[in-house]
């Protein structure tokens, strides 16, 4: 616990201007970003005597180890510089919404040839009208088959379009009138993007002209005595008319508003939020959070209209908001709203009519949600305890394990030997922190020598932050044997480890992770000074490896070869699930019904999910390579204009450097290029059909397979033996 006096600024050194701040730890993590108008007057707030502080606030406060500041000329660039920061660092003390990526959107992707109606979660894409959020999927398919009948818009996904396409058939919803088929050329890309737009208009609550238009084109027919047309007119009406139904009127004069509530105690808050477009509830969403810090029902609002609004443009942003509490001060919000939307934006109270009404009901969505949240909370609260209880009293540990780690290795039958590290805080996953490894420091099947590679390498990593971040106690230092591990000079002069074995980051939900086929090298990649999530900077207090007694000794030889005797490792078995301590002769068998083991077996089962997903992508990767996957210089378009100009590999490489030339976008240079790399290259034996005998060819355009990228082995057992082959 640190001592805010020792990282207080001296006197005058805090600007008194308008700016964003930071507080970091000790491990320089950014655990605390707000705004001020006055950054010396808010500053002085926190460096008071700590009896006089919220709670929340003095363990902020002592929880870090320095402050920085950035100074903005406006309160609202410190506005937008604060959601940014928050985004950007997620910081541990600050609010943070839960649960908003869950709710389903009626979207359509007005960006593709064709548009598609269709479902959507998670984050928002250019290009793409979104209606809702709704509260169940269901509601969208509802409300989309009705509406079908009129917009006979395409909901089908790619790959059925694409099918369609070839063989000439559209799928059933072509076939009853409710798509206009433009996979079969019924109707031309113009016409069925003008029909996905008017699907929009009537989405955004610009009903009446459609309605007014049928009901005229039903009379006409009527007149005309068209029945059949006239009857199908009148179900059109209906199913518009039952579809609007669905919302019901709230604000008579078609108002388009969002309205907030908040409900909230001393611990935590929900926020809900009604979607009003042309007077009618279009969607409703909820969020909860934590009150880590001290913060006022206004604060609880503007963190609320940044999450909401903070990634929204143009009409997305209702011209009213209507809340049950102002943010202090209120212009700078006003004017970011109104940035965001490109016009004014209306922030207020209600008093009274309607709309007061509506908030209203608002709120009580919010008490229930509030109410709601706790009950089951209180019960998970209470199970991931006894949980974390049992596992420190079964394997003997100081304290509870509040962060636990679990290793697993997959291969087929030696190919493409992966690993995968997951991580579990307080009972639950933490995805940002799971990482993957390919095995390089040596070939074929051995889970034994695996684990202890991979252990290896991800504490190495950790010794080499911890020692360049100045952590190691007096007269502490890094063993020799952990110096040559680490890539130092070796001990003795011997040789420094290769640096080529590398780790594969997994992908990090806030952005900044690495993606797929991207590695992150044994390199001091870990910085400083940015205040963002470290990859291998932080330890577990447990370490579970996927195995038994072999699998457990070589992951404590691994942390005893680096010098670390702080960190608990045992292995959960899948035969009898029995728990494997190292130096142990027999295992710790945990009761059927302890929550502890149930913990354990999650951990352990998402290692596996974890591990054989990313194995089966590197085999998959490794099945469809050929030939021109290995000439430098040619991308994936220009491997396809080959392809398809000569109709398959066979043919390219029977051609000259001449006739390659004559692919657009080919010169001379990577013509001679790809020639030399084909001749190079060994062509596979050709495939046999097994029921006829007959050599089959290679002209259908599929990359062939060489010596450098073998075919997937053929296996004489059923495909569920060959699954079991797979680890």
């Amino acid at each position: 616990m640190a001592d805010p006096s020792s990282y207080r600024p001296r006197p005058g050194e805090i600007p008194d201007s308008p700016g964003v701040y930071r507080f970091r730890d000790e491990h320089r993590r950014v655990i605390y970003v707000g705004k001020a108008k006055s950054l010396r007057q808010r500053l002085a707030n926190y460096f008071q005597d700590l009896a006089h502080l919220h709670p929340r606030t003095r363990t902020m406060v002592t929880t870090a180890a320095s402050v920085e500041w950035t100074v903005v000329s406006t309160e609202v660039e410190a506005l937008q510089l604060e959601y940014s920061w928050i985004k950007e660092y997620d910081p541990r003390f600050n609010v943070k919404y839960r649960d908003d990526k869950s709710y389903p959107y009626l979207a359509v992707t007005m960006n593709e040839e064709f548009p598609r109606v269709q479902v959507m979660r998670g984050q928002k894409k250019k290009g793409v009208r979104y209606f809702g959020p709704y509260g169940h999927a269901w509601a969208i398919r509802d409300t989309v088959d009705l509406l079908l009948r009129v917009f006979p818009v395409r909901t089908c996904s790619a790959g059925v379009f694409k099918n369609a396409a070839r063989t000439g058939r559209p799928c059933l919803l072509g076939y009853i009138g409710k798509c206009s088929a433009p996979c079969v050329g019924r109707i031309t890309p113009d016409d069925h993007w003008d029909l996905a737009d008017e699907f929009c208009d009537f989405m955004a609550g610009r009903t009446g002209t459609y309605l007014r238009r049928l009901e005229r084109q039903m009379a006409e027919a009527a007149e005309d005595m068209e029945y059949e047309r006239a009857a199908r007119l009148r179900d059109d009406i209906g199913a518009l008319k039952k579809a609007m139904e669905k919302s019901a009127v709230v604000l008579a004069d078609a108002t388009d508003a969002d309205l907030i509530a908040v409900a909230e105690d001393e611990l935590e808050a929900a926020v809900q939020i009604f979607h009003v477009r042309g007077g009618r509830v279009r969607g409703q969403r909820g969020w909860v959070t934590d009150k880590v810090e001290e913060i006022t029902t206004g604060a609880l609002v503007e963190h609320a209209l940044q999450q909401l609004y903070g990634e929204e443009r143009g009409d997305a942003v209702p011209k009213e908001v209507l809340v049950p509490a102002l943010p202090d001060p209120v212009e700078p919000v006003q004017q970011w709203l109104a940035e965001r939307r490109g016009s004014g934006v209306s922030l207020r109270i209600p008093q009274r009519g309607d709309k007061k009404a509506l908030m209203e009901t608002v709120q009580r969505n919010a008490q229930q949600a509030l109410v709601l949240h706790k009950t089951k909370r209180a019960s998970d609260l209470t199970t991931r305890s006894r949980a974390l209880e049992e596992i420190a009293e079964a394997l003997d540990l100081d304290s509870a394990p509040l962060r636990i780690e679990c290793y697993d290795i997959s291969h087929l039958q030696g190919d493409d030997v992966v690993a995968s590290m997951v991580v579990f805080e307080d009972g639950l996953a933490r995805k940002s922190e799971y990482r993957r490894f390919q095995i390089k420091g040596f070939e074929g099947q051995d889970d034994v020598r695996s684990m202890h590679e991979v252990i290896t390498r991800r504490f190495r990593r950790y010794l080499a932050e911890k020692e360049k971040t100045g952590e190691w106690a007096d007269g502490e230092a890094l063993t020799d044997e952990a110096r040559h591990l680490n890539g130092d000079a070796a001990p003795d002069g011997a040789a420094a480890p290769d640096a080529a074995a590398s780790d594969d980051g997994a992908a990090r939900t806030g952005g900044r992770g690495l993606t797929d086929g991207q590695e992150l090298t044994d390199g001091p990649a870990l910085k400083d000074d940015d205040g963002r999530p470290k990859r291998f900077a932080y330890p577990p207090q447990l370490v579970v490896v996927d195995g038994g007694q072999p699998q457990v000794a070589a992951a404590q030889r691994a942390l005893d070869e680096l010098g670390i005797d702080d960190i608990a490792v045992c292995g959960l078995a899948k035969r009898l699930e029995e728990v494997w301590l190292p130096r142990e002769d027999d295992p710790v068998v945990l009761p059927r019904t302890s929550e502890g083991l149930y913990l354990l077996q999650r951990v352990r089962d998402e290692a596996h999910r974890f591990a054989i997903t990313y194995q089966r992508a590197k085999r998959a990767k490794r099945f469809r390579a050929g030939p021109l996957d290995d000439v430098p210089g040619l991308g994936e378009t220009r491997k396809q204009a080959l392809i398809k100009h000569f109709g398959s590999v066979k043919k390219l490489r029977s051609a000259t450097i001449d006739q390659i030339c004559e692919v657009p976008g080919i010169g001379r240079k990577t013509a001679e290029t790809v020639a030399v790399a084909l001749a190079r290259a060994t062509p596979a034996a050709p495939a046999v059909n097994t029921a006829t005998g007959e050599i089959m060819d290679d002209d259908d355009g599929a990359p062939e397979t060489t010596a450098d990228a073998p075919g997937e082995p053929v296996s004489a057992g059923t495909p569920d033996e060959r699954r079991g082959q797979e680890r």
